[in-house]
């Protein structure tokens, strides 16, 4: 579907409201107020489908223009395609005029319709010059589009004009940039008997559908998608540059605060501070670094004081790198335009682009800083994770703050790391593969120097330069490869001569102590004594694992007693006997039978009966399983 949202823009009774009813037959102006007074308040919504291909439509929102609204009227511009710019013939360009058209420019438009209205008012000589004023000065903001068109709305003429210079600028538009998150501002927000909340605002980033998960940001409850509308029409899926209605489960209307947007759940964390690129309007005051103004971003406005980064003043029409510092914290993607003004007197002073909206208080005058937003400022989204990517070295980059700072989903953000040399971690972090190369083959050679290895978390202090998950990527990588070893918590190089040496010393200290328990039979020594220092009581209990020794215990002395299988085997060839024959056995009469005392024989028969050799009767023992 080829889709254009136009932003219908211009000085206050203009001729807007009749020249988007005369284009799409729908009244704008739905407020009893804005009937009253004949000039518009609120946000209109209108459309149109262009020839008889049902495909081409056209959403106009028509915008007031006295200059009590811009706030609205920056609400509805936020995700805009293209703007109609109506000048009246009879007034020419007037302030507001100037003022919409720098918004516009400064929120990246580069598209514009340009009417004419009410030449039926004026010479036809009258009506070119206001013409030519118009585009002149759409011109000078940087747009580009067809010549302006000579309208009359009340007698219908250039209707069929303006309605095809709006598709020649819709064949250009080109598809909605989609691939990021789903983001809608919100520019209104009612509940509908039997729908609860409903929402509307123009969708960008990514498609949204009936059923998602999302949440209101900044700092609003985690919400779920009930059911779209696009055109009073349900749709299970909406997409970018569509203007949406969204209904809403697990929130009132009145939760629902003014500038508030929704986002797909932890996309767009709050922060207070956003790193920006900035313009200064052509006749705006000198902007001086720690100004306070007022930020218009997507529906929202917020007092924000300025901090610029390379100069203590921004001139008008100079352009700059900044940081914004919001009197409350604000959630938006990276890449989102806005718009700055002063609050007295009440005018558009600058605007730009937000470069990283999950910063904090950088540097000022810093050259590396600079350097790098002025590549964020004049990167692509892929171009972004190539650099951050690479930038980070061993360091790595956490998937989430790509996302983030490139403006993509995760999806499209897997897409684009499947195109670069990257390795991707368990722990969700990206690497330059020549980085992490690298530190494949500087981890063994660091710990080399600690021939008994280190702790796992030890490990970040000996490569500082390297990220927490790409380090145990790594460590990873080469355990299973066997360039390292671990062994419990520690990690060391293996060295195979001394290992080897180290496994036959072992072994002959293993067969010393089993022996040692053996020749003790049923009454064995005691293990500290057999075992005392760390390195042999590590092998008694690999001899236990191994089941070449039994662990028993008294309860009564509360210690460990270890048997030789071969001891445990013994007395179950002398008891089975006895167990045999009615009533069984006392503990005193196995004891007895066996040679051993009460401290041997309880530990023992309580181990025979947990391996259901044996199985008490009252105060008797008898076999658990006779033939």
């Amino acid at each position: 579907m080829n889709r254009l949202l136009l932003g219908a823009i211009g000085h206050v009774d203009h001729g807007k409201t009749a020249l988007v009813r005369a284009l799409t037959g729908m009244d704008t102006d739905r407020l009893p107020e804005e009937k009253r007074r004949g000039i518009s308040i609120a946000l209109g919504f209108a459309h149109f489908t262009l020839g008889d291909a049902p495909g081409r439509v056209v959403d106009i929102i028509d915008m007031p223009g006295h200059e009590r609204f811009v706030r609205t009227m920056v609400s509805g511009a936020t995700g805009i395609n293209a703007v109609l710019l109506v000048v009246a013939a009879n007034e020419g360009i007037k302030p507001q005029t100037v003022e919409h058209v720098d918004i516009a420019a400064l929120l990246g438009l580069r598209r514009a319709v340009i009417a004419i209205s009410k030449t039926d008012l004026v010479t036809p000589a009258e009506a070119e010059a206001a013409a030519r004023e118009a585009a002149a000065l759409a011109a000078r903001a940087g747009f580009q589009g067809p010549p302006p068109v000579l309208t009359a709305a009340t007698v219908g003429e250039g209707i069929a004009a303006l309605k095809e210079a709006v598709g020649a600028v819709l064949r250009d538009a080109g598809p909605a940039a989609a691939g990021g998150v789903p983001y809608l501002p919100i520019d209104r927000a009612f509940s509908i008997a039997g729908h609860g909340t409903v929402v509307t605002g123009t969708l960008r980033g990514g498609p949204l559908a009936a059923g998602d998960e999302i949440e209101l940001v900044p700092a609003g409850p985690e919400l779920r998608v009930r059911s779209l509308q696009v055109h009073g029409a349900k749709v299970t899926l909406a997409q970018p540059g569509q203007r949406v209605a969204v209904n809403l489960r697990g929130i009132e209307a009145a939760q629902v605060p003014r500038g508030a947007a929704l986002a797909a759940r932890g996309a767009l964390p709050p922060s207070e501070w956003l790193s920006v690129t900035l313009r200064a309007v052509a006749d705006a005051p000198p902007l001086r670094n720690t100004a306070r103004l007022r930020l218009l971003l997507g529906t929202q406005e917020v007092e924000a004081r300025l901090r610029l980064l390379d100069r203590e003043v921004l001139e008008p029409g100079e352009t700059s790198l900044a940081q914004l510092r919001c009197a409350m914290p604000v959630a938006v993607p990276a890449r989102e335009h806005f718009v700055l003004r002063l609050a007295s007197p009440a005018r558009t002073v600058a605007g730009g682009r937000v470069l990283d909206a999950e910063t904090a208080r950088l540097r000022r005058h810093a050259p590396a800083v600079l350097e790098h937003l002025a590549a964020l400022a004049s990167a692509g989204p892929a171009e972004v994770v190539a650099r951050e990517i690479t930038q980070a070295g061993a360091a790595g980059v956490a998937l989430q703050r790509l996302a983030r700072l490139a403006g993509l989903a995760p999806a499209r953000l897997g897409e684009v790391l499947q195109e670069l040399p990257v390795i991707v971690t368990r722990g969700r972090a990206a690497v330059a593969r020549a980085a992490f190369e690298a530190l494949l083959a500087q981890l063994p050679a660091r710990l080399a120097a600690h021939p008994e290895g280190l702790p796992r978390d030890k490990l970040p202090a000996l490569l500082p330069e390297a990220g927490t998950p790409v380090l145990d990527e790594a460590v990873t990588r080469l355990v299973a490869d066997g360039a390292l070893r671990q062994e419990g918590g520690a990690v060391r190089v293996p060295r195979p001569a001394q290992e080897q040496a180290r496994a036959q010393q072992e072994a002959a200290l293993a067969a010393k102590l089993a022996e040692a328990l053996r020749q003790g039979g049923l009454s064995p020594p005691d293990a500290s004594v057999v075992a005392p220092g760390p390195q042999a009581r590590r092998l008694l209990e690999k001899l236990v694992r191994a089941g070449i020794l039994v662990r028993t215990h008294d309860r009564v002395q509360k210690r460990d007693v270890l048997f030789h299988r071969d001891a445990i085997a013994a007395a179950q060839r002398i008891l089975a006997p006895r167990l045999s024959q009615s009533p069984g056995l006392l503990v005193k009469e196995a004891g007895a039978a066996l040679g051993i005392s009460r401290k041997y024989s309880v530990p023992l028969l309580e181990h025979l009966d947990a391996i259901h050799f044996t199985r008490r009767v009252g105060d008797h023992r008898v076999l658990a399983h006779p033939d």
